[in-house]
C-alpha cells in the first residue's frame, strides 16, 4: 500500500514536486508501506499524545492513500492512436508512431520528473525533440503539424509550463516564414527551428500594456523611433510579457513622425525584432520593473518590462503590425487549445488511475456508479475536444503544404477561435471536476493537483478571453460574407454522411442535423436583426459552432473502419447535450433589447451606478 506523507516543510516544496519525492524533507508525496491496518490503529493511539507534542518536535504525519500511477502517455491514449490510425499515411504512421511510443517512455522516466526542476535543461528537451523544428523542416508534408501537435500535446503537462515559450516561439517562427524569412531574420528563423540546444531560441510576445486586455489597436503606447543606420530604439511600458527569459521577441509599437507624433489605433502600429540581449549579455535595453505574481504558472517568467531605448528591428510594413501579428496569435491560439486538452486528458488519467486504488465505502472508486459515471461524462468532453484539436492541426498542416482549398481555409480561420474559446472553457470545468474526483486529497498542495488546476485557468484568458473570441469569430463571418458558414455546414454534413450506413450512430447524426438546422435558422434571422443582437449572441453562437462540429467529428471516427463501441458510446452521449444553445436562448427572448438593458440592471442593482442607468 501507500502513505501520503504531510511534511512540515509542505511550504517549501509543495509547488515543486506533485506526487513525487519531496527532497527538502526526503521524504515522498506517497511512499511504499505494509500492513496499512496495524498503522492505523497505532496512529489512532497516538493522536492524543500528537496533539500535546510541540510542533518543533514533531515528525511528519501520514494519511495512507493510494498513489495513481498512469503509464506511457501515448500507449494509454486509444482515442490518439486510433485517430493517427485513422487519418495518417501507413508509412507516416509506422514512422511517427514508432517515435510517440520512445516519446512517452521519455516523457514517463525522464522529462516528467525535472518538469518542477529544470526550466533550463525543458529547453534543451525541447530543442532535442523538435517541438518546434518538426512543424518547419515538414518531414512528414502536410502531416508534419498533426505529428507536432501530438507531441506537445503530450509534452504539455509534463514540461513545467515550458509549453508556453514553445508556443510563442512557434508563433515567432510562424511570422517570419510568413514574411519570406527575410535575410535579416534567417538568422532568428534558424535558431528558432533548431534541433541543437545550444543552438535553439525560445521568443517572447510583447503586447499588452498598461491599460492590459487585448485591445492593443488602443492600448499601445510604446514608440519607435528611427536611427540614422535604420534601426530603430523602442521606448515604452510592457505590463505583461510571457516568458521575459526568451531570447528575442516580436513587439508592437508606434513608429514617431519628424515632429515626434504617432498615429493612433490599429493602423498606427508596426511590428519589430528584438534581441532580448546583446552580444555581450547585457539586457538590450530593457529595465526589468518586477516579476508578476500570478495565480498560476508560477515557474515562468512573466514581467513588467521598461523599454529605454532597445534596438529593434521593424519587420512589417508601417502600420501592419496587427495585420503582422496575426499569423503568431493563430498558433499560440492553438498551442492554447494543446494545453487546454493536455492539461483535461492528465486530470482523467489520474482520476481513472486513482479509482483502481483507493478504497472508500468497502469498495473500489472505480465500483461506485455513480463516480465511473461523472469520469465518463469528463471523457466525453476531453474526446470532442481532443478532435477538435486534431482537426485544426490537419487544416493548418493543408495550408502551410499549399495544399488546402478555399473552403479549408476559411474553416480553419473560423475554427482557431472557436475552438480556443470553448476548450479552454471546457479545461478549467473538467480540471476542477477532476480534483474533486481525490476527494479531500485532491485539495492539497502534496499531490500536485492544485498546480495543475491553477495552470488551466489561465486558458480562457490568454490569447483571448471568451467574449474577446466571441466577437473575433462575428468578424470571420463579417470578412467572408457568410461564406464561411456555408462551409460550416457542408463540411458538418459530409461528415455525418459517413455514417448513413451505422444504425447505432443515427440518433445522433439526427440531433447534428437539427443542431444544424436551428443554428442556420438562426443565422438566417440574425441577418436581418443587425449587429446588436448578434453581439449579445456572440458567446452562444461559438459555443454552438464548436459543439455542432465537435459532434460530427465525433461521429466521423466512430463511423470508420474498425471503430469501437467506445467510440460509438462517445458520439452518441456528446451529441445528446444541448448543440445549439443560441437557438435555445434566441428561443427565451436573451437577445432583446429589452433583455440586454436587464442585465445591467441585473449587475448593478443596489449599487451607486445602479441608479444612473
Amino acid at each position: 500500500m501507500f502513505t501520503l506523507a504531510l511534511c512540515r516543510l509542505g511550504a517549501t516544496c509543495r509547488l515543486r514536486h506533485g506526487w513525487d519525492r519531496c527532497q527538502a524533507c526526503n521524504c515522498r508525496g506517497f511512499s511504499t508501506t505494509a500492513r496499512q491496518g496495524q498503522r492505523v490503529s497505532l496512529q489512532e493511539k497516538q493522536v492524543g499524545a500528537d496533539l500535546e507534542m510541540p510542533v518543533a518536535r514533531r515528525e511528519a504525519e501520514t494519511l495512507f492513500q493510494e498513489r495513481p500511477e498512469p503509464g506511457n502517455q501515448y500507449l494509454e491514449d486509444a482515442l490518439l492512436r486510433s485517430y493517427l490510425e485513422a487519418h495518417l499515411p501507413p508509412k507516416v504512421l509506422e514512422e511517427v508512431s514508432q517515435e510517440l511510443e520512445g516519446f512517452g517512455n521519455r516523457l514517463l522516466t525522464k522529462i516528467r520528473p525535472l518538469g518542477w526542476e529544470s526550466w533550463k535543461r525543458m529547453k534543451e528537451i525541447a530543442a532535442e525533440e523538435g517541438l518546434v523544428a518538426e512543424a518547419y523542416e515538414r518531414r512528414y508534408s502536410n502531416w508534419s503539424r498533426v505529428h507536432q501537435a501530438v507531441k506537445l500535446y503530450l509534452f504539455s503537462t509534463a514540461s513545467g509550463g515550458f509549453n508556453c515559450p514553445l508556443a510563442m516561439t512557434d508563433g515567432a517562427a510562424k511570422v517570419i516564414e510568413s514574411l519570406g524569412v527575410p535575410a535579416s531574420l534567417k538568422n532568428a528563423f534558424d535558431h528558432l527551428t533548431s534541433r541543437d540546444p545550444r543552438k535553439f531560441w525560445t521568443s517572447g510576445q510583447w503586447m499588452t500594456e498598461r491599460r492590459g486586455g487585448s485591445d492593443v489597436a488602443n492600448g499601445t503606447e510604446t514608440v519607435a523611433r528611427k536611427q540614422p543606420d535604420g534601426t530603430y530604439h523602442l521606448y515604452g511600458f510592457k505590463w505583461f510579457t510571457s516568458a521575459a527569459d526568451s531570447d528575442m521577441a516580436l513587439t508592437l509599437a508606434r513608429i514617431e513622425d519628424a515632429e515626434g507624433h504617432v498615429k493612433q489605433g490599429s493602423g498606427g502600429l508596426s511590428l519589430f525584432f528584438l534581441r532580448v540581449r546583446d552580444e555581450e549579455e547585457k539586457l538590450n535595453g530593457i529595465q526589468v520593473q518586477r516579476l508578476k505574481a500570478k495565480l498560476g504558472t508560477r515557474q515562468m517568467a512573466t514581467a513588467e518590462l521598461w523599454l529605454n531605448g532597445a534596438k529593434a528591428e521593424l519587420i512589417s510594413a508601417e502600420g501592419r503590425g496587427v495585420a503582422s501579428i496575426s499569423n503568431m496569435l493563430n498558433i499560440t491560439r492553438i498551442h492554447n487549445v494543446i494545453g487546454a486538452v493536455a492539461s483535461m486528458r492528465r486530470m482523467i488519467s489520474l482520476s481513472r488511475q486513482y479509482a483502481l486504488k483507493r478504497v472508500a465505502f468497502g469498495k473500489l472508486l472505480k465500483d461506485h456508479p455513480l463516480h465511473m459515471q461523472t469520469i465518463a461524462r469528463m471523457e466525453v468532453q476531453t474526446r470532442g475536444a481532443f478532435l477538435l484539436l486534431m482537426e485544426m492541426a490537419r487544416l493548418l498542416g493543408l495550408a502551410e503544404t499549399n495544399m488546402a482549398s478555399e473552403q479549408d481555409q476559411l474553416l480553419l480561420r473560423l475554427l482557431v477561435p472557436v475552438a480556443k474559446l470553448y476548450t479552454g472553457k471546457q479545461a478549467s470545468a473538467i480540471a476542477i471536476e477532476a480534483m474533486e474526483s481525490f476527494g479531500g486529497q485532491g485539495y492539497m498542495e502534496d499531490t500536485g493537483l492544485p498546480v495543475i488546476v491553477r495552470d488551466t485557468l489561465v486558458l480562457s484568458i490568454w490569447e483571448g478571453t471568451t467574449n474577446v473570441l466571441s466577437l473575433d469569430v462575428l468578424r470571420s463571418l463579417a470578412k467572408s460574407q457568410g461564406q464561411v458558414m456555408a462551409v460550416f455546414f457542408s463540411t458538418v454534413q459530409n461528415k455525418l454522411g459517413l455514417a448513413s450506413s451505422s444504425a447505432e450512430l443515427q440518433p445522433a447524426v439526427q440531433f447534428v442535423q437539427d443542431a444544424a438546422g436551428r443554428l442556420a435558422r438562426f443565422c438566417q434571422g440574425a441577418a436581418s436583426e443587425g449587429a446588436a443582437p448578434m453581439e449579445l449572441a456572440a458567446r452562444d453562437f461559438s459555443y454552438s459552432l464548436a459543439r455542432i462540429y465537435a459532434g460530427a467529428l465525433l461521429i466521423e471516427h466512430a463511423a470508420r473502419p474498425g471503430s469501437s463501441c467506445v467510440d460509438v458510446c462517445a458520439a452518441q452521449r456528446w451529441c445528446r447535450q444541448e448543440l445549439c444553445p443560441v437557438a435555445a436562448e434566441l428561443g427565451n427572448g436573451s437577445y432583446s433589447a429589452e433583455e440586454s438593458s436587464l442585465d445591467s440592471a441585473l449587475v448593478y442593482a443596489g449599487s451607486p451606478a445602479g441608479s444612473r442607468l
